[in-house]
């Protein structure tokens, strides 16, 4: 009966064992697999992760290049006299100066002592950007009116600057997304008028109708707005709406 007994217990210990060895070669086995794919994984995929890398460094040095010069021609006319200003702005921005005198007929209306300008920072309004940037800053110059804010408004996101003209140009420049697809002017009147000071009128530029509800009543100044989409008569429509029921005049940019 001892030596039965003895002989199941060395059965039982040697399966065991060959247990144990078996789960230690399926674990080795496991290891060596996953070492393997990694290593081929990182052959294929790290070239081709450090192309596009690299690609994305070109991109961003080319657009930063771009912005750099945008701010450099910014800078420069900082110091030149209001008429150069306005002949060096007009030029860079491809504008006539018979039609832009025209356009700023409008401004003169303009109550207060300052304006909030308001912009389209969606996707549709990307072209432009360069653009708006010289004839806005000509447009505040011949209102004789301070600018007090810019904000900027994308899918829901809005962000309100303060300071200098030249620091706020700049920072819409390098923090407004020109990305996005709906309007929400509504959301930005309301957040344009906690973030700043009341203005003594609002500018607001874009190129389509709002996509959430504007409330009329609750824009505490009037607005004067500017619609570049002047093909669209629901932009159109809009844009004057929003400038009669506040008690602001709708501009025209016009060019030949």
């Amino acid at each position: 009966m001892r030596d039965r007994r003895k002989f199941a217990y060395s059965n039982i210990h040697e399966s065991f064992s060959d247990v144990a060895l078996l789960m230690l070669a399926t674990f080795v086995f496991l290891l060596v697999t996953i070492l393997i794919t990694s290593r081929v994984a990182e052959q294929y995929q790290v070239p081709k992760l450090k192309k596009q890398v690299a690609s994305m460094e070109e991109e961003l040095k080319r657009s930063q290049g771009e912005n750099d010069r945008l701010i450099a021609e910014l800078g420069e006319v900082l110091g030149m006299a209001t008429d150069a200003q306005i002949e060096q702005l007009l030029k860079s921005a491809g504008v006539g100066k018979k039609d832009f005198d025209l356009f700023v007929e409008g401004l003169k209306a303009i109550p207060g002592y300052d304006i909030h300008l308001i912009v389209d920072a969606t996707g549709s309004m990307h072209g432009a950007a360069t653009f708006l940037i010289p004839v806005l800053r000509a447009i505040v110059v011949r209102s004789g009116k301070q600018l007090s804010a810019v904000t900027w408004f994308s899918d829901g996101d809005v962000d309100t600057y303060l300071g200098t003209m030249g620091a706020m140009f700049d920072q819409l420049m390098q923090g407004a997304p020109f990305i996005g697809n709906n309007e929400t002017i509504g959301q930005a009147f309301v957040k344009a008028a906690r973030n700043a000071s009341l203005p003594g009128a609002y500018i607001l530029i874009g190129d389509e109708p709002s996509d959430d509800r504007i409330y009329y009543s609750d824009i505490p100044r009037p607005v004067f707005s500017l619609p570049l989409g002047r093909s669209d008569p629901n932009t159109l429509r809009e844009y004057e709406t929003l400038a009669d029921k506040t008690g602001g005049k709708m501009l025209h940019l016009k060019f030949q």
